[in-house]
């Protein structure tokens, strides 16, 4: 296991976009998270608004950028023919598949942390100015907040969920296009086939879709009123992602490289 972690992190070191593509996904999320706060205005006060959620918005654009790069880190073996060499030098597939896992999610961690950070950053700054402050009946964005640190903690590990997500279609797939178009499917068309329905059939798909139940975790405010709670919602996004990465294995397994 421990050459097979070793080989994967070469590969990741030593291809060029993967260090663009994990700074392009932070950029992306806390760019997001800027516009939506400059485009923000509070004139009453209002109990309404979840500054913290507001904050961390820019997850829901940043993730794609994720999803893609995870993605990548298989389907580009597929492409190139290189998955037989990788198959050569460790033949235990299932090895090779957890290596390369591990090895995605760290990435996709040490990108979530800087862009989650720099999303609550932006959330402090800019978010008062839009009358989401003290005065107007909203505290400011601090992770000493019990459940903004939550949230945030809670977005970062959406984000690894999503990589492992995409990694495990696109080694089912092994196709890089539609193991794309078929991840970023799956996150963003059951929101809108939601919102096309009404209730209970709309509740009941925001709890079963895996962007709509795990980004319930950066709620801070309502979470009662929401159609699942928020470490449950994340509970969701791991099946999903755990039962990807299940058909991969056997899929990889079974099937000729």
């Amino acid at each position: 296991m421990i050459g097979a972690l070793r080989a994967e992190w070469t590969k990741a070191r030593t291809t060029g976009g993967t260090a663009w593509l994990l700074t392009g996904a932070a950029a992306v999320t806390i760019a997001v998270s800027a516009c939506i706060a400059a485009a923000t205005h509070v004139s009453t006060r209002s109990g309404g608004q979840d500054p913290t959620r507001l904050a961390l918005a820019g997850v829901y654009l940043g993730q794609a950028v994720i999803a893609v790069f995870a993605v990548l880190t298989i389907s580009e073996e597929y492409g190139t023919g290189m998955i037989r060499t990788s198959l050569t030098a460790m033949p235990r597939r299932l090895v090779l598949l957890a290596a390369k896992a591990a090895t995605t999610a760290a990435l996709a961690l040490a990108a979530g942390v800087p862009a989650v950070t720099g999303c609550l950053l932006v959330g402090r700054l800019m978010l008062p100015a839009a009358g989401l402050d003290p005065a107007h009946g909203h505290p400011l964005v601090s992770i000493s907040h019990g459940a903004t640190l939550r949230a945030a903690s809670g977005s970062v590990c959406y984000l690894v969920l999503i990589a492992l997500l995409a990694l495990g279609v696109a080694t089912a797939i092994r196709d890089t296009a539609p193991a794309i178009a078929a991840v970023l499917g799956l996150l963003y068309l059951p929101p809108l086939l939601a919102q096309a329905c009404t209730d209970p059939l709309r509740r009941h798909v925001e709890q079963i879709a895996p962007m709509t139940a795990g980004l319930a975790v950066q709620a801070t405010t309502g979470a009662h009123s929401r159609p699942i709670g928020p470490w449950a919602g994340l509970g969701v996004l791991t099946a999903w992602a755990a039962a990807s990465l299940l058909i991969a294995a056997l899929l990889l397994f079974m099937r000729d490289a």
